[in-house]
């Protein structure tokens, strides 16, 4: 990726990857991740009209994408600051990702979670051999809270988006996509991958520019949560009314990243919005044809095609489906249609 001239103010780590980082840390977690598969399903195909492929990225290790850029992350860090410790704050898909990956480098972690996180994700967090701090989305300010407990404690902080290294690892499911459709004989017309605070959409338009150029990669968020779309029309970082419920827990950022939006305006086609109930019908189609468990902010990039955002008609299209960590409560809401 070819990047302008940076301030000498800007630190190394706030500055996009280029491609080769990206490669660099598919090398490096190849050994410890999965590379999950990507499925088709004929009748998939004849619904919308074209050709789906569906990355089943919930099969990942700790059930989300997330696990890349948290191994990438901490498997780069010196010795010293390892045995320190490390500090998170999360929705619960990178809370559990920095978890496992502390813990498999032997590395102390501290997440600062919302407390109203699917329980599921909270507990897997412990399990993983974290701690776990809780506060109120809401009233208090998960960035400082976890500031202030890395100073304290001299833990190092891993970003759940805004952060080059965590930006490569995501970016290293983009490459598996369009590699793995190119086995199958399929050159993506687009690529579709949900979104939150935009580090997996930025690595992931960084992986395709790089190796396909010509597919269009879109972004998809909660339709009350759109703010990358009102961001790149505006020109401007938008900020998100975090007041509005939304079940699509793994996609509620604030605002787009700085970093990660200056990588979207340059190589994303857009942004698309999809509704609670529009990500529901996904998680059941999911389930239905192609026998994943997907949480809803997992299935929302296949909402956009099966809500018919984006045209599908005689068009290749991939989509990333991003993680699986839903409570059994709601998986079950989702697959009795309600």
């Amino acid at each position: 990726m070819d990047q302008a001239p940076a301030s000498v103010e800007t630190p190394w780590h706030l500055l996009p990857p280029g491609f080769d980082e990206i490669e660099a840390a598919a090398g490096r977690i190849a050994d410890a991740l999965v590379r999950t598969p990507l499925l088709e399903s004929e009748r998939v195909n004849r619904l919308i009209g074209g050709r789906l492929l569906l990355k089943a990225e919930g099969l990942q290790r700790t059930g989300s994408f997330k696990a890349r850029g948290a191994w990438n992350f901490i498997s780069q860090m010196e010795d010293a600051a390892r045995a320190r410790g490390v500090i998170g704050f999360s929705s619960g898909n990178h809370a559990q990702a920095v978890a496992w990956a502390a813990g498999r480098h032997g590395a102390p972690a501290v997440l600062v979670m919302p407390a109203d996180a699917p329980a599921t994700k909270i507990r897997r967090t412990r399990e993983w051999g974290a701690e776990v701090v809780l506060y109120d989305r809401r009233t208090e300010d998960r960035e400082a809270i976890g500031r202030d407990i890395a100073a304290s404690r001299g833990l190092t902080l891993i970003p759940p988006f805004e952060d080059r290294r965590i930006i490569a690892g995501a970016g290293t499911v983009g490459i598996e996509m369009i590699r793995q459709a190119e086995a199958l004989g399929a050159a993506p017309d687009a690529l579709l991958v949900n979104c939150s605070g935009g580090g997996l959409a930025a690595g992931c338009a960084i992986a395709a520019h790089a190796l396909s150029p010509t597919t269009e990669v879109w972004a998809v968020e909660p339709q009350d949560y759109d703010d990358l779309a009102r961001s790149l029309a505006s020109g401007t970082r938008q900020a998100n009314d975090i007041s509005r419920p939304s079940i699509c827990d793994a996609l509620l950022a604030a605002t787009p990243g700085a970093m990660t939006f200056a990588v979207a305006q340059r190589y994303l086609r857009g942004a698309l919005g999809v509704s609670d109930a529009e990500a529901m019908a996904a998680m059941r189609l999911a389930f239905e044809e192609f026998r994943l468990v997907l949480e809803p902010g997992g299935a929302a990039a296949l909402a956009a095609v099966l809500a018919g955002r984006i045209e599908a008609g005689g068009r290749v299209l991939a989509v990333l489906a991003s993680g699986a960590n839903v409570d059994a409560e709601l998986f079950r809401e989702a697959l009795a249609g309600a």
